[in-house]
């Protein structure tokens, strides 16, 4: 907490005032109303992967983070591992996905994607592509650009300065 206090301070914005143009709360609605546009278009591109939006996390996770086992993909995507277990059952039932030995250990599952799981997840990658221009219309390509910039920027100081934390624990209290 002090961590957070200390970049506080050091903030071009005081912690007392409100941020420029906002009413205080106002960044939660509008953050609020940008997810859910977000969602529901991220939901029709992948509306075809077993497990939707999961599944297509679960499956991109694989494909571009490559994590070491089953137990740090459930890490990395924050999904108690007996869900883990019931979605990567799915995954593997449609031949997207297999587990096979962990290289470091050979009790431990890795998952890898299958020939047909990284065919559908390229597909899959245009369709989410095109459903997050589309969620963008209102912004030029400059305005996009800066855009993603900020949101990564500041994500990844979030994540930082709360490395456990759980983005999908945010999105269940969204009412």
């Amino acid at each position: 907490m002090m961590g957070a206090m200390a970049s506080l301070q050091h903030s071009p914005l005081a912690p007392d005032k409100p941020l420029p143009g906002l009413i205080p709360g106002d960044l939660a609605w509008h953050l609020g109303m940008i997810l859910r546009g977000h969602q529901t278009r991220f939901a029709e591109a992948v509306e075809e992967m077993p497990c939707s939006v999961r599944g297509y996390q679960m499956l991109s996770t694989v494909v571009h983070h490559d994590p070491a086992n089953q137990q740090a993909l459930g890490a990395h995507l924050g999904i108690d591992r007996t869900v883990l277990t019931y979605l990567l059952d799915d995954l593997v039932a449609a031949g997207l996905v297999e587990r096979v030995p962990a290289p470091t250990d050979r009790r431990a599952r890795k998952i890898v994607a299958t020939k047909q799981g990284a065919a559908l997840l390229k597909r899959l990658e245009a369709r989410v592509a095109a459903a997050e221009q589309a969620l963008l219309t209102e912004l030029d390509s400059i305005e996009s650009a800066q855009l993603a910039r900020l949101v990564s920027k500041l994500s990844m100081a979030i994540h930082r300065a709360q490395p456990g934390a759980n983005p999908c624990e945010a999105m269940d209290h969204l009412g």
